[in-house]
C-alpha cells in the first residue's frame, strides 16, 4: 500500500505541476508494477521500500556514466562507496573547489548512481569547474538511524584528510558540503558534527542545504498545515519515512501527526522546545493564520521508544546554539509547496541568530524535490529555476 501511495503521488505530481511527460504511458506503467508490488507485500518477500527503491532505480537507470568533459569513477572512502566527478585540468590551473553532496530520499530511496543524481553532480562539476564527490550511504531498510549519518560522516571525513584531497587536487579552503531533503538533514547533521571534531585541521568552507529535513519534534509547522496533502511530500509520506530511519512501528503515526511525542508533560521534550517555536522564527508571511498544535497530555512512551527523535544527529534544528555558532556560511533553498518548508526558514533564522551569515533562497512556486527534475521526462521549470541558482551561490560564494 506505501508503494502504491508513493506511485499515486507521483502521478498526482505530474497532473498538478507543468511537465512535459506522456502521463497516459506513465499510468499504464506504474499501475502495472502497483500490482507487482503488492503481490509480492501481500507474499511477504521483500520490503516495501526495497521494491520501491528497485523501481525507482530502474525507472532512472543510468545507461552510461561517461562523459566528454566530466571523468567520473567510483571510488571507496572508509568503507563509504562515493562517485567521483572530475573536469579536466585546465593550463596553470593548481587546485580546483570541491563539494561534497549527499543524495535525497527519504534516508530510504535513490542513488547517487541514477541518472537524476548523476545528472545534477556533473553538471555542477562542469559549471563550478570543481571537484564533486557523491555519497553513496546506505539506505533503510538494510541500515537504519545512526548508519546514513555515520556513512556520510566517514566519507566526508575521508575525503578532508589533505593526502586525499592532494590526490584530487582540491583546495583545501574551498570545500562545501551539500545534499537535498534526507540528504539536506545528513549534510547539516555532519556538518554539525565536523565544527565541534577539535582533530580536524580541514573542514567545509560552507553548506548548502536544498529543502532539507530538519526535525521531527513539531509536525504542525505552518508548512505542515498548509502542505499536509501536496503531491510528492505529503505529511504522512515524511511521518513515514521519520518511523522507518528510526525503525519505528507505524502505529505510533497518529500520536506523531497531533505532536503526542512532545506533549507539554513529556518532560524529555521541553528543554528543545524554545529552539523551534515557530511563532517567533517565522516571518509573519508564512505564520499567517496557522495555530500552533501543542498537546497538554501525550504520550512520553513514544521518545522512550524511539529516543532519535531528539537526537541532533537525526534532527540538527534541535542543536545547541554553541554548535550552531561554529557552523559555516550557509545556503539554504525553500519551496512554498512543501511541508519541509518551515524547517529550512527556522534553521536559517536560528543560525543568523548564533551569528552565521546564512542566504535563505526562497521560491514560491516550487514544490519540494523539484531540482533533480531537469531532464527529460520529469523536466520541471522549477528545476531549472531552483539548480541553477544555487549552483550560482556556490559560484559566486566557494
Amino acid at each position: 500500500l506505501w508503494t502504491a501511495f508513493c506511485f499515486n503521488t507521483a502521478l498526482k505530481t505530474l497532473e498538478v505541476f507543468d511537465t512535459h511527460f506522456p502521463v497516459n504511458i506513465l499510468r499504464t506503467y506504474i499501475r502495472f508494477h502497483i500490482g507487482l508490488c503488492h503481490l509480492i507485500h501481500y507474499l511477504r518477500l521483500s520490503h516495501h521500500l526495497i521494491i520501491l527503491n528497485y523501481l525507482i532505480c530502474t525507472f532512472d537507470k543510468l545507461k552510461s556514466v561517461s562523459s566528454e568533459d566530466i571523468n567520473i569513477t567510483d571510488a571507496v572512502f572508509d568503507g563509504v562507496e562515493v562517485r567521483v566527478f572530475e573536469p579536466p585540468a585546465k593550463r596553470d590551473e593548481r587546485l580546483k573547489r570541491s563539494v561534497v553532496y549527499i543524495h535525497g530520499g527519504g534516508w530510504a530511496l535513490a542513488s547517487a548512481r541514477t541518472s537524476l543524481y548523476n545528472n545534477l553532480c556533473r553538471i555542477m562539476a562542469e559549471s563550478l569547474n570543481a571537484v564533486v564527490v557523491s555519497v553513496e550511504y546506505r539506505l533503510v531498510p538494510e541500515v537504519c538511524f545512526p548508519e546514513q549519518f555515520h556513512d556520510a560522516l566517514r566519507a566526508t571525513k575521508h575525503f578532508l584528510q589533505a593526502d586525499v584531497l592532494a590526490e584530487y587536487s582540491v583546495d583545501p579552503s574551498r570545500i562545501a558540503i551539500s545534499g537535498d531533503s534526507a540528504g539536506g538533514n545528513l549534510a547539516a547533521a555532519v556538518c554539525q558534527q565536523l565544527s565541534k571534531d577539535e582533530h580536524l585541521t580541514i573542514r567545509p568552507k560552507l553548506q548548502a542545504l536544498i529543502y532539507p529535513v530538519l526535525q521531527a519534534f513539531d509536525f504542525n509547522t505552518p508548512s505542515y498545515q498548509q502542505n499536509m496533502n501536496m503531491p510528492v511530500l505529503p505529511r504522512y509520506v515524511m511521518i513515514n519515512y521519520w518511523i522507518d530511519y528510526f525503525n519505528g512501528n507505524y502505529d505510533l503515526a497518529h500520536s506523531l501527526v497531533i505532536n503526542n511525542h512532545t506533549a507539554l508533560d513529556v518532560g524529555q521534550a521541553l528543554s528543545f522546545r524554545g529552539r523551534l517555536n515557530w511563532t517567533s522564527l517565522l516571518p509573519s508571511s508564512f505564520k499567517k493564520n496557522y495555530k500552533p498544535v501543542i498537546q497538554t497530555t501525550g504520550k512520553a512512551e513514544i521518545i522512550q521508544e524511539i529516543p532519535a527523535l531528539l537526537d541532533v544527529r537525526a534532527v540538527p534544528l534541535l542543536a545547541e546554539n554553541e554548535t550552531l555558532q561554529l557552523q559555516p556560511k550557509t545556503y539554504i533553498l525553500t519551496c512554498e509547496n512543501d511541508v519541509l518548508r518551515d524547517d529550512g526558514v527556522m534553521y536559517a533564522k536560528r543560525l543568523e541568530h548564533a551569528g552565521v551569515e546564512v542566504t535563505l533562497d526562497h521560491f514560491d512556486d516550487c514544490f519540494h524535490g523539484c531540482m533533480i527534475f531537469t531532464i527529460w521526462p520529469t523536466d520541471f521549470s522549477a528545476g531549472i529555476q531552483t539548480r541553477n541558482s544555487y549552483i550560482k551561490w556556490l559560484d559566486e560564494n566557494l
